[in-house]
């Protein structure tokens, strides 16, 4: 790998603070939208399940789009930023509008909820999508983009934590009337922020990869680059898969958080502590995580961190019997796991971006990326998707704003499998494809 420049603590700080964004958008819709269909909006679990997953279908189709577009800007432009800008302004306007719905027939409110939210998603996608290829553009060294990536990860921590426990506290400290809608003006705001301050942050520093804009026939940049990649690169595939597994097993457990509070710990605001749990511990274990990744190599951590996590998730099942306070230190536990969890494809993904690239000769990082951060927005909205299924299945009463119903039995079954049974199950199936990975050295061989 040749090895660039040390990075300005400016660049690393602002690229890391655009984490406050994709940390807030990623975790704060998985946490509250399902329960604010279900328990605000009166919209049955089956019809909830469709509204949250298909914006995010949505998703698959425009991100190697908005990637094979971002890869044109750097070869024309030399920055990928354009695109970051325009997502950062249009989604604070979109999110609070997926949480303002009239409270009117359950139809209605559900195709507001359903129109606002995808455009918020597509406005999410023209960030995030050239904010993942950046790393592989400010930086060529190994050490460096593993800078980058360890304290982006770090931020994103604090930001799924602040999000995760100050979202429902506001909207529970003002109300259930006008709750949602304050919640959504505070972290829309927050989450556009954020993007800014990435965006405007790393301009001024001179990107990588222009030099090989074309291959040796003048071939543009293409979308179809990352579905070549998915088909001819091993360490693409299998890494886009176990992304994917992960994010849906920590995806669903998010979506039953407000679930298990209310109806499994008899307390709604019992689902601050829950997220606490899940979050917290990954601020205190990164440093461990990333020196056990220099110590033994990304792959073994990611390994490590995806069991850990799955035997918190394992022990989560003992919910379907009795809940207490021992239920906080499972989640500990998973949350240990989900640290790792988060830090290490994130870290290997810049090394087979590298690889591809150069076998065809043109930048397509941000192809790669688009087809990434696609694959990862269906795995977080099939979270919410699933355990609302399971819910449906279960016999889950839906209800209002203005009142808490009990549920049968076989929905309280429901969600503690939810919870806990489904992401353990996921967790391990991760584990079985990992077994298919081989992590390339810093010295990245274009062996594929």
């Amino acid at each position: 790998m040749t090895t660039g420049s040390r990075l300005d603590r400016r660049v690393v700080g602002a690229y890391a603070i655009g984490s406050v964004g994709t940390g807030g958008f990623g975790v704060l819709p998985g946490l509250v939208l399902a329960y604010y269909l279900t328990n605000s909006l009166a919209v049955p679990a089956l019809a909830a399940a469709a509204v949250v997953l298909i914006p995010k279908l949505v998703d698959v189709g425009i991100n190697p789009l908005i990637g094979a577009h971002s890869d044109r800007l750097l070869r024309r432009r030399g920055s990928r930023r354009a695109a970051m800008l325009v997502g950062a302004v249009a989604l604070a306007p979109l999110f609070i509008l997926t949480f303002c719905a009239p409270v009117t027939d359950w139809w209605v409110s559900a195709l507001w909820v359903l129109v606002a939210f995808t455009l918020t998603a597509v406005a999410y996608s023209l960030f995030q999508v050239p904010y993942v290829a950046l790393p592989a553009e400010l930086t060529g060294d190994y050490d460096e983009r593993t800078r980058l990536v360890a304290t982006r990860i770090a931020v994103l921590a604090a930001a799924i934590l602040a999000f995760g426990a100050g979202g429902p506290a506001i909207r529970d400290a003002v109300g259930k009337a006008h709750g949602n809608a304050v919640m959504a003006i505070v972290a829309g705001i927050v989450i556009s922020a954020g993007m800014l301050i990435a965006t405007l942050g790393t301009t001024g520093r001179p990107t990588l990869g222009t030099d090989n804009a074309t291959d040796g026939d003048g071939a543009a940049p293409s979308f179809t680059d990352a579905f070549r990649a998915i088909r001819t690169d091993h360490r693409y595939r299998v890494l886009v898969a176990v992304y994917v597994v992960q994010a849906l097993a920590t995806a669903v457990m998010l979506a039953g958080a407000q679930y298990l509070a209310t109806y499994r710990l008899d307390s709604a605001s019992a689902v601050q502590g829950l997220f606490i749990a899940l979050v917290a511990p990954a601020l205190l274990v990164m440093p461990l995580w990333y020196r056990f990744g220099e110590r033994h190599g990304k792959l073994a951590g990611l390994r490590a961190a995806t069991g850990l996590f799955s035997v918190g998730a394992l022990a989560l099942v003992g919910t379907l019997w009795w809940s207490g306070p021992w239920v906080y230190a499972a989640v500990c536990l998973a949350g240990a796991g989900y640290a790792g969890m988060q830090t290490f494809p994130l870290a290997m993904l810049p090394e087979v971006l590298d690889a591809y690239s150069r076998r065809i000769a043109r930048p397509a990082a941000g192809s790669l990326s688009g087809l990434w951060t696609a694959a990862e927005t269906v795995a977080l909205a099939l979270g919410p998707a699933v355990f609302l299924l399971v819910l449906a299945v279960t016999g889950f009463v839906s209800s209002t704003g203005n009142q808490t119903v009990a549920q049968p039995g076989s929905a309280l079954i429901g969600i503690s499998v939810g919870f806990a049974a489904i992401p353990a199950l996921l967790g391990a199936a991760s584990l079985l494809l990992l077994r298919r990975y081989t992590e390339p050295t810093p010295e990245v061989s274009d062996e594929l």
